[in-house]
């Protein structure tokens, strides 16, 4: 791991950034918390770090559990919002944006939030992830970032950019771009290995314990909070993995507020009663398993056999009860993007799969159950995760396959171990749940089917900065998403998007299980506010008060 000096850091600027072992601050000074109640929240605990460079999981969770914030937020209507920027102004051509920083704002220590702070965090991301192996969020696969200043009398950064970029409020929104103080702990400047379990930041919550053993831990209400009164003094957030366990929890007044009951009959329940407030939203999400064209599943006959034996249909309404919704295109249908005009050459045909292997020579020799490949019979590794009903998927594709001659053998595990597993490329499907428009369009999205003409995007150990984990390479699909980035034409991008989801249909370059339906629900006697937010990286906040 490459050590930087602190001293070097506050000289430079991104190519002097912070040492990539200075992870992050690991104790959060917070005065006297403000009066208030406690809320118990249960929820899916993705990540043992709230280090927006970590890795994804972990940035998001800064961010969900009102710890962390960023320049922007979104609004659900998909509009852009400042939060801890208040101005800005753009060079006609786009390639220079200049950020004023709001006035006032402190860390939850008491450090001043101002410009040369901001610069610092975000300086420190794109350097770590750049620099250091222990970090794997991808910051510059999002923003081609040539360089990040401070004026400190103007209160501005200014980001340029390589390219020009149709609008960086939204893509800022993100929440690896999310600021904390670099400078917070001063008792260890050299922080040596892994990851902390803690950041300071400028959210209305700042962590006071978490147990990376349980993945649960407690927070005090940010005193020095910019943007009003912090409604809870104490928060306690519970890890829970099984849904049922979930709205047993709430049932039962062990918590108070819980995200995203997945089970039917469970969800049923808590609608019919008016104890409980649920809120639901058709999300930004898709649920899906990547498809890893680095091994069995290159072949094209067994990957079109592989999508035409899977029923989305049933295991969407059925299977899963209505927590997702059908779909042709990798993108919900909610959105702009015209999925009605996208074609499914291999929709559900069970017999047809089978015939399209027979003819491939996809056969199974030796009687056992199960048909070769290459002399070698066929067992997909699939990895999966308990949430959002991601293993119920696996598990019904698994029965569907293995009725046709396909061993699938299912490795349910805990999201920071797949996400590793999906990186190292130990994997032929791999699920996954996104939201898909997370900078305001689908530009990082779709980036994970990106290879680059050169190869850039294509990710390894000596390309961390790389997002296309599943070895996808298409010069068609290449060529088109080139053309979206560098077109600032709206109607011309939306166009592009249909078609590049249609390459990736034509190629069945992905296994879409459908299109996800978020929900948050609340103890209504006790939690007003509670509203699952169309961006569900926004959790805890503000609105969620405690009733009267």
């Amino acid at each position: 791991m490459k050590k930087i000096s602190r001293r070097d850091f506050l000289r430079g600027s991104a190519a002097a950034a912070l040492s990539a072992a200075m992870a992050v601050s690991v104790s959060p000074v917070v005065t006297e918390a403000a009066s208030g109640d406690t809320l118990n929240f249960g929820c899916y605990v993705y990540s043992t770090s709230f280090d927006p460079a970590a890795y994804q999981n972990a940035a998001w969770q800064g961010v969900r559990w009102g710890i962390t914030e960023c320049l922007f937020k979104f609004n659900d209507d998909m509009s852009v919002e400042p939060l801890l920027c208040d101005t800005y102004e753009v060079s006609d051509d786009k390639m220079t944006w200049t950020f004023h920083i709001r006035d006032g704002v402190l860390f939850s220590n008491g450090d001043v939030c101002d410009a040369q702070a901001v610069a610092d965090s975000l300086n420190r991301l794109f350097y770590v992830c750049a620099n250091s192996d222990d970090y794997s969020s991808t910051p510059a696969g999002y923003i081609d970032m040539a360089s990040i200043e401070a004026d400190t009398d103007a209160n501005t950064v200014t980001i340029v950019t390589n390219t020009a970029v149709a609008d960086l409020t939204a893509t800022l929104c993100f929440p690896f771009y999310s600021i904390i103080d670099v400078y917070g702990d001063t008792t260890d400047a050299d922080h040596a290995g892994g990851y902390a379990t803690s950041v300071i930041a400028t959210g209305p919550y700042a962590l006071s314990s978490f147990d990376a053993t349980t993945k649960s831990g407690s927070m005090v209400a940010n005193e020095n909070y910019w943007n009003g009164e912090v409604p809870y003094s104490t928060v306690n957030v519970t890890f829970i993995e099984d849904d049922s366990t979930k709205a047993l929890s709430l049932m039962s007044g062990l918590i108070d507020l819980t995200e995203n009951v997945t089970t039917s009959s469970d969800l049923a329940t808590l609608e019919a009663s008016d104890a409980y407030y649920v809120s639901k939203s058709s999300s930004l999400r898709s649920g899906f398993a990547y498809i890893n064209f680095d091994g069995v599943l290159a072949n094209d006959a067994l990957r079109q056999a592989v999508r035409m034996a899977i029923d989305s249909e049933t295991m969407c309404n059925i299977t899963v009860g209505g927590m997702y919704t059908t779909g042709v295109g990798i993108l919900p249908s909610s959105l702009i993007y015209e999925d009605e005009n996208l074609d499914n050459p291999y929709a559900y045909d069970m017999d047809a799969a089978v015939a399209l292997l027979d003819e491939a020579g996809i056969v199974d020799s030796d009687g056992d159950g199960i048909r070769e490949l290459d002399g070698e019979p066929i067992n997909l590794t699939y990895i999966t995760y308990n949430n959002r009903c991601l293993s119920d998927f696996a598990q019904a594709i698994q029965v569907s396959l293995t009725s046709i001659g396909i061993g699938v053998s299912v490795n349910s595990t805990d999201s920071d171990t797949e996400w590793m597993l999906m990186q190292a490329g130990e994997y032929d499907l791999c699920d996954s749940n996104w939201t898909t428009v997370g900078t305001g369009d689908p530009t990082a999205f779709l980036l994970n089917w990106y290879g680059g003409t050169d190869g850039s995007n294509a990710y390894s150990s000596d390309n961390p900065d790389g997002t296309n984990y599943c070895n996808y390479d298409s010069d068609e699909f290449d060529a088109l998403y080139e053309q979206f980035t560098a077109s600032t034409d709206t109607d011309e991008r939306n166009a592009l998007v249909v078609e590049m989801e249609q390459v990736l249909v034509n190629d069945v370059a992905v296994l879409l299980h459908g299109y996800y339906n978020s929900t948050m629900i609340s103890n209504a006697s006790k939690v007003t506010g509670a509203e699952i937010a169309t961006f569900d990286y926004y959790w805890l906040n503000t609105d969620i008060k405690p009733v009267g």
